[in-house]
């Protein structure tokens, strides 16, 4: 479980294999050139950061991953939080955040938990997703206008708001860029995919800018020159103070570092035929995250649309991962210099056709369209990450989804009294219908269906009220209930206390074997009696039947 996949893959290795990975490695890595920078930018911290990100940290989730394929660095999944954190609390706060974001995935890790981050709902991945989108794009709007602010507000609608101040100063070269950009990222791929689009409206614009003299932005007019090497490890100054602020937001670059991986884990191993492991996986995101912010990195995560090229261009093991991360470095040593020259513009394209393909608007749309419960955890995500924070809107939106998701479960969840309603039985096609058995007057028989948790558990004890006059014996059936939480034995402890004291024998029918196990470990079933529990109910009746004619004589039955 917690072996890298890296050292699986090697035992039968070949040169023909190293050949692929290799040309793979490189491909990949002139990919995640404009976008790593991009990202750094877009998330508020210098371009280099998004370099040494790419290159420490995607080594290492390529060479300790659980998966074959997998290409981490920065995403635009982070732009939000990252901005965030970088506005309030500095790039030091950042730095903290990472760290230990770095740290809770490795627990994660560690406690097996990477099977479980699956099962988030999908449309709470696609109402922060979108959110996301929304306002990447948006926090594009200034570089790819060329407008001329001083600061942009963080908040989404006053960002608006001080655009539309501001159009009357937009760049009609900047715009132009920016177009000529998004075009050439979106259909260059009808020429050829072996050269990413990104990759040529970088080149062309760049070398029109130099040429042409164009009056815009660049990388190295608003940043400066870009490092030839990598940095020194920092460690910045810590305090419990600041750590005590960091933890949600740092909580929230785990969860998006988790999820985000995992899902591209599983696109990747749908392209492949692979299966990675997810748990590993975790380890290495978090080993990742705890090493690059001591080189002045931003957090990393598995990137689905570089793991995909990383697939399509004939990487199959992790060594074309490390091979991407090393080219990047080659690219910061040789390259560097001519980085300087790109256009601010050219890279607010990029992130524009980065928000779109995010924005998921036709899952969106799909789940607008469907149930009503999805629906409002959808809308109520995306609306919290846009308007107050995303933060926010992950917690809020687990809370809620998990509420829904309880509610759900309680509308399975059926009580009903057969006996009262064996005039309406009409299930012939269930040989164990109560109707088909000769019930005794003195006896009722409450049949459970579904999980009897805590919220069908107080459904239940509610439906018990409808019995005007206490029976001789009570028989609750539960073939059909699969698990039991503490509320359910909790709720049966005080109908069987409420039976003792009418002096009503509590028969219980159907006990299913996981269900029967919890009755033992809570003692629930030494009180009911292990002699008064049955697994079918032909059983149960007879044994009602006998105490009924003959309270104190006792029953022949085969008991569990």
């Amino acid at each position: 479980m917690f072996t890298p996949k890296l050292f699986t893959t090697l035992k039968t290795y070949s040169w023909k294999q190293f050949s692929a990975d290799l040309t793979a490695g490189i491909v990949v890595g002139i990919v995640a050139l404009p976008l790593a920078i991009a990202f750094a930018i877009a998330s508020g911290v210098s371009p280099e950061k998004g370099l040494f990100t790419a290159i420490i940290a995607g080594f290492i989730i390529s060479a300790l991953g659980g998966s074959r394929v997998q290409i981490g660095g920065p995403t635009g999944a982070f732009i939000v939080i990252v901005y965030g954190i970088v506005q309030k609390y500095g790039v030091d706060g950042l730095t903290v955040a990472t760290l230990i974001a770095g740290v809770m995935l490795i627990l994660m890790g560690l406690m097996r938990m990477g099977s479980v981050i699956k099962f988030i709902p999908y449309p709470l991945i696609v109402g922060f997703t979108s959110g996301i989108a929304l306002i990447i794009f948006s926090s594009q709007v200034k570089d790819f206008m060329g407008l001329k602010m001083d600061t942009v507000p963080a908040d989404f609608i006053e960002k608006w708001t001080a655009y539309f101040e501001h159009f009357n100063f937009i760049s009609i070269p900047a715009i132009l860029i920016g177009l000529f950009t998004i075009l050439v990222t979106l259909y260059f791929s009808k020429v050829t995919h072996r050269i990413p689009g990104s990759l040529v409206a970088i080149l062309l614009s760049t070398a029109a800018v130099s040429i042409f003299k164009f009056p815009v932005e660049t990388i190295g007019s608003h940043f400066g020159a870009i490092p030839s090497t990598l940095p020194a490890p920092h460690l910045p100054h810590i305090d419990w103070k600041t750590i005590q602020y960091l933890i949600r937001p740092a909580f929230t670059i785990a969860m998006l570092g988790a999820i985000e991986s995992l899902l591209s884990a599983v696109v990747a191993d749908g392209m492949i035929g692979g299966n990675h492991k997810s748990n590993m996986e975790l380890v290495a995101q978090g080993i990742a995250n705890t090493v690059a912010p001591f080189f002045g990195g931003i957090p990393a995560t598995g990137a689905i649309a570089r793991t995909a090229t990383n697939v399509k261009n004939g990487g199959r093991t992790p060594v074309a991962g490390m091979i991407h991360a090393l080219t990047l470095f080659v690219i910061m040593l040789f390259v560097g210099k001519w980085v300087t020259l790109i256009p601010i513009s050219c890279l607010a394209g990029i992130l524009v056709v980065v928000s779109y393909n995010m924005s998921e608007w036709r899952s969106f749309v799909s789940i607008i369209k469907s149930s009503r419960n999805d629906t409002i955890v959808l809308l109520s995500t995306f609306f919290l990450t846009v308007l107050v924070d995303l933060t926010t809107a992950i917690e809020i939106g687990m809370v809620l989804a998990a509420f829904l998701f309880m509610r759900r479960m309680i509308q399975i969840s059926n009580v009903d009294v057969v006996t009262a309603e064996l005039a309406n039985e009409t299930d012939d096609n269930d040989a164990k219908a109560i109707h088909k058995y000769d019930v005794p007057k003195e006896v009722e028989v409450f049949e459970v269906k579904g999980p009897f948790f805590f919220g069908a558990a107080y459904k239940f004890k509610e439906s018990l009220h409808i019995i005007e006059k206490s029976p001789r014996v009570l028989i609750i059936r539960m073939r059909h209930v699969p698990v039991i939480d503490s509320t359910g034995l909790h709720i049966l402890e005080e109908v069987f206390q409420q039976a003792k004291n009418t002096e009503t024998t509590l028969i219980i029918s159907g006990i299913q074997n996981d269900v029967f196990k919890e009755f033992e470990k809570s003692g629930l079933l030494d009180k009911i009696g292990r002699e008064n529990i049955f697994t079918v109910i032909d059983d149960a009746l007879a044994h009602a039947r006998d105490i009924a004619a003959n309270p104190k004589s006792p029953s022949g039955i085969k008991r569990i």
